[in-house]
């Protein structure tokens, strides 16, 4: 005897577009496949389940006509979903994703910590801090307009979460160089305004007033100082000075680092 109470079963057919198929199974990239529920899940919720953050989709085409993340699937559908667009003129469909924030701020989360340093040698506000939970990072962006940098997918697909970005590499002068393209940021840099230890900026000092502060040989070869706000760490044009210059050329320059 049949069960005339299962849930009846339907099924869409789903293709990703570009970067958004990172976060997809091998056998799923760049190809329709069809998807099977039951009832009328919302299309964000299908679009999560299969491991894409809904931070990464600025449109979604069902039948060709977009739709917002609270389209109820009905089954039989053809849906498209695809990035943020750079180069194509799409301001007559329904963006998903909230307008860029004006002003490029991160946090990063527990496992960028030498990603979080050199965004900040090269002047971008990034708040780290490896006890960081997940709870706290949303809760800190969400205030403060910042844009959560992560390679957890998990805290992106938060519902609170409006602007983060998954990285896709795993070395960290890799993952500088992917921030930095992703968000055009080239223009932007300003290095040597920000402390790397704790984010504070920084600001002039007179050697006379340190003196007692710098190690022999600096205090004998270096007049020119800088002096962190926050903690007070000192800086100076040594090595790491040179080397910091060298990364910025090769960024400038769309050198692999």
């Amino acid at each position: 005897m049949s069960d005339t109470h299962a849930p009846i079963k339907r099924i869409s057919h789903f293709r990703f577009y570009e970067e958004l198929n990172d976060f997809l199974e091998k056998e799923r990239c760049k190809k329709n496949f069809p998807v099977t529920f039951t009832g009328h899940p919302a299309v964000k919720d299908i679009i999560e389940s299969l491991g894409v953050p809904h931070t990464e989709v600025d449109l979604i085409l069902v039948n060709s006509r977009s739709v917002d993340f609270n389209y109820k699937l009905q089954g039989g559908e053809q849906i498209s979903v695809y990035p943020v667009f750079e180069l194509l003129d799409i301001t007559s469909l329904q963006h998903l994703r909230p307008k860029p924030l004006r002003n490029n701020r991160f946090i990063a989360d527990v496992n960028l910590g030498k990603l979080a340093r050199m965004l900040r040698l090269l002047g971008f506000d990034t708040l780290y801090q490896n006890n960081y939970t997940d709870t706290e990072i949303i809760r800190i962006a969400a205030k403060e307009k910042r844009i959560i940098l992560t390679r957890d997918r998990g805290i992106l697909k938060h519902h609170a979460v409006t602007h983060g970005y998954w990285i896709r590499n795993h070395l960290p002068e890799r993952q500088l160089t992917e921030i930095i393209e992703y968000f055009h940021l080239q223009n932007c840099i300003a290095p040597f305004i920000r402390c790397s230890i704790c984010n504070g900026l920084l600001h002039p000092v007179d050697k006379k007033d340190i003196i007692d502060r710098l190690p022999k040989r600096t205090a004998e070869y270096h007049n020119s100082f800088v002096e962190c706000d926050c903690c007070h760490k000192i800086y100076w044009k040594g090595s790491h000075y040179h080397n910091i210059q060298k990364m910025i050329n090769r960024i400038y320059n769309h050198d692999r680092l």
